[in-house]
């Protein structure tokens, strides 16, 4: 079935998790897209409300910290190149001019993140080493700008970046966009990794959602894996809590 075959009674439902700006309708399925932005928005408030109220003598949870950020960091910078690399292109290619600029200025937005992330991901290392209050400060810093940046860029990706998807992307299309540029290359320990990471603090009904439509080993590796995330959490995020 073709994008324009395909009438808006056979659309999936998308969902609409917490601090999700928008969920455009159409054709494609977008819930693991969302699924890993809430994933992100959870991190980031986190990792900024831990480097406000962490102290710097806890060098036991500043290495905590800082393994964790390296899972998110990395996460992170793979997503963006995915949709550098694989989605804005064909988007491009089909767009309007001003759906161009839409497009153009997502990966503007990518440009400002990537900086914030360099920076933190140098302060955390220092902090895993050495108790230093004027790196924790300014990291502190930088997560909340982090936080404002990513979060407009979300909203702004969620309210019309995937519109655009929605509009000139078949669901045959997409599943081959994300096998290429999401999937393709990743690391068989991160995935597994990434099984309980997306599916923390979500409301149960995505849990719920995600887990009936996982093949049979990722719900064996989320009910493996779950209990030792949520503790290392604990853990890490403990002056967060």
């Amino acid at each position: 079935m073709t994008l324009h075959e395909m009438t808006s009674t056979a659309w999936p439902t998308q969902p609409l998790l917490p601090g999700q700006a928008a969920a455009p309708e159409g054709p494609v399925d977008m819930t693991m897209m969302y699924v890993v932005h809430h994933a992100f928005r959870r991190d980031l408030r986190a990792f900024a409300l831990a480097a406000e109220r962490t102290p710097v003598t806890d060098r036991m949870t500043w290495q905590a910290l800082a393994n964790r950020w390296d899972h998110f960091s990395s996460v992170l910078h793979h997503h963006h190149h995915g949709e550098d690399a694989g989605v804005w292109p064909v988007l491009m290619d089909r767009a309007d001019p001003y759906e161009r600029a839409v497009l153009e200025a997502m990966e503007a937005e990518h440009s400002e993140i990537d900086p914030m992330l360099e920076a933190s991901t140098a302060a955390y290392r220092t902090l895993a080493l050495t108790g230093d209050e004027q790196v924790r400060a300014d990291l502190a810093t930088t997560l909340r700008a982090a936080v404002e940046s990513l979060g407009r860029h979300l909203a702004h990706e969620e309210s019309e970046a995937i519109a655009l998807i929605q509009k000139y992307v078949t669901p045959s299309e997409w599943v081959t966009i994300e096998q290429e540029n999401f999937h393709k290359g990743v690391p068989p320990a991160l995935m597994i990794a990434m099984v309980p990471w997306l599916m923390h603090e979500l409301p149960v009904s995505a849990q719920a959602r995600l887990a009936a439509d996982a093949p049979l080993p990722m719900r064996v590796i989320w009910r493996l894996t779950r209990g030792g995330f949520a503790r290392r959490e604990r853990i890490a995020f403990r002056y967060a809590l």
